[in-house]
């Protein structure tokens, strides 16, 4: 992968790290589920604008069932049943393996033997910081943060899966391809989650938060909904359609280092040893998987297509 797709990938994953903060300011005044719902609607504001992707609708919704519905969807609902935020942003890079995993065995990509090194050592990193921090963590919410790890991993690969049969096809990706997978795929994601929230919390509560919106809701709703979904996963979607999947989501396994520094600079959390020697080894994980670090004397490797 290019550097200065390397470095896209990079800012994504500040963008993703740092949006833990903006949805734990949402969740202070207004349901978690309605919250997603809300995030969502705005996502589908540029649809007016953007293209429909070149993919068949039922496959662009499919990506939405999974990638927007199933992933957030769980996680909200798990971070209503009290999973520390903090401890949701690792448990969830859970996906990065888990999407090498099904790639291996659906799309057949083999990661190389760098690339599985750099994820054993990511993945190593992640049950550093994730021993090292001291949370008390209900059964079934984490739980339900494994499972929508396992959902986003799965939209990975469809995501994958679409864009190289777009390249066999003879078509190239457009700068758009990947902002209009995540308008189009939000389609699934609203009236679902506006249901779960009036099951979740009354129709009463839903109607107060929808009718007293505070700035705190509204200044989150636009990080999440612009800067985590239209720009974080329009960026993260164009990069997965033109690079292997075990080269692209390894990087998301700097999501809890992002997450931890910003916890530091905004809220005086400071990481402890295991936190900081855990996030090294992530760093170094990823820049071997994404081939940004080379073997001694050995050849510099590809992971496009």
């Amino acid at each position: 992968m290019p550097l200065r797709h390397s470095l896209l990938a990079v800012l994504v994953m500040v963008i993703w790290g740092t949006n833990f903060l903006a949805i734990d300011v949402g969740v202070d005044d207004m349901p978690p589920a309605l919250f997603v719902a809300i995030r969502f609607v705005v996502v589908l504001v540029p649809a007016i604008l953007v293209p429909r992707p070149v993919a068949p609708l039922k496959d662009v919704l499919l990506v939405g069932m999974f990638l927007s519905l199933g992933q957030f969807g769980l996680m909200y609902t798990a971070l209503w049943l009290d999973m520390p935020p903090g401890l949701a942003s690792l448990v969830l890079q859970a996906q990065v393996v888990l999407t090498v995993l099904f790639a291996s065995v659906t799309l057949r990509e083999r990661p190389t033997p760098p690339q599985l090194v750099g994820v054993l050592l990511g993945a190593a990193g992640l049950v550093i910081v994730g021993v090292g921090r001291s949370a008390a963590t209900p059964g079934f919410a984490f739980l339900l943060t494994l499972a929508a790890a396992a959902s986003w991993a799965t939209g990975n690969v469809i995501v994958r899966r679409l864009g190289a049969a777009t390249q066999l096809a003879g078509e190239r990706s457009s700068p758009l391809a990947g902002l209009s997978m995540t308008v189009w795929s939000g389609l699934v994601v609203p009236v679902p989650m506006f249901a779960l929230a009036v099951a979740l919390d009354g129709p009463t509560a839903v109607a107060h938060s929808l009718t007293h919106p505070t700035w705190a809701v509204v200044l989150s709703t636009l990080y999440t909904a612009w800067l985590a979904s239209l720009v974080g996963y329009g960026i993260w979607n164009t990069l997965l359609a033109r690079y292997r999947a075990s080269a692209v989501v390894p990087f998301t396994m700097l999501v809890p280092v992002a997450g931890m520094t910003a916890a530091w600079l905004v809220l005086d959390e400071v990481p402890n040893a295991a936190e900081a020697g855990g996030g090294l080894l992530l760093l170094l994980g990823v820049a071997i998987t994404a081939g940004l670090l080379r073997w001694p004397g050995g050849p510099r490797y590809s992971a496009s297509t």
